[in-house]
């Protein structure tokens, strides 16, 4: 494990739309030491060319494909393989501004935290702007999370020093598997910090799973009762409280 390390796990399925984006962020970066590690999830278009030819102008960038099984089997196959102290997890999708892993670590030196998120745009497909930038809170707890995931892949980092590396649940394979992830850290942690400046942009197109509010009751519902153990009264407590935050938050 190498201590100044950041290591970035992307899964990545069919993404060669949005990939060389992604990439190009991570090559920005002000912050130089990391290593991405992008994990071909079984993708049936270019995607898997486009990663192995950054990977093969930049050392860095480390290709590995396996079989179709969902974005928690890909991330973990990722965290398997990181040689980093630092975990981030980085959609395929998804842009970093160049001061994100800068600015993350100085924010969890700061908080002497092991887990910070932060502030991010909201764009469509062709890299407009939609809703508002969100701006979570400056401090969650287990609970909190309970109620309202804050926490947004792209805007977190993970120092696995006090506590090993975490790992995903698999049975949740594309839906929810993050949230749960987020929720095993900050059980250990305590709390987690964010950061209020804009770290990157969060893309929401048509197919994203995670807008769909009504598809995705029945995955939260399950974190709750089968992930978390809770009542079916805490459950369904948590999850109203969920689903209201939900609807303001892309009202935003």
């Amino acid at each position: 494990m190498k201590d100044t390390l950041v290591s970035i796990i992307t899964p990545l399925y069919n993404g060669e739309r949005f990939l060389s984006e992604t990439i190009e962020s991570v090559l920005a970066q002000t912050y130089t030491d990391w290593e991405m590690l992008i994990i071909n999830d079984g993708s049936t278009d270019r995607s898997e060319l486009i990663a192995r030819d950054y990977a093969s102008r930049d050392n860095r960038i480390k290709v590995f494909s396996q079989a179709n099984a969902g974005s928690a089997a890909a991330r973990n196959n990722g965290i398997r393989r990181a040689q980093g102290r630092y975990l981030a997890l980085l959609d395929a999708d998804d842009i970093w501004v160049p001061q994100f892993l800068e600015w993350q670590l100085s924010l969890m030196k700061e908080k002497q935290t092991v887990l910070v998120y932060g502030a991010h745009r909201r764009i469509d497909a062709n890299g407009n702007d939609i809703l508002s930038p969100f701006y979570p809170p400056e401090k969650i707890t287990y609970k909190d999370l309970l109620r309202t995931c804050s926490i947004t892949c792209l805007t977190a980092l993970y120092d696995t020093q006090p506590h090993g590396k975490i790992y995903l649940r698999e049975e949740f394979r594309s839906l929810r598997d993050d949230y749960v992830f987020w929720l095993e850290i900050i059980k250990k942690a305590g709390v987690a910090y964010g950061n209020q400046k804009i770290l990157g942009a969060y893309r929401i197109v048509s197919s994203s799973v995670s807008h769909n509010k009504k598809k995705m009751i029945r995955p939260q519902y399950l974190v709750y009762r089968k992930a978390e153990g809770l009542s079916v009264i805490k459950s369904l407590y948590y999850l109203t409280h969920w689903a209201i935050n939900g609807v303001l938050k892309y009202k935003k």
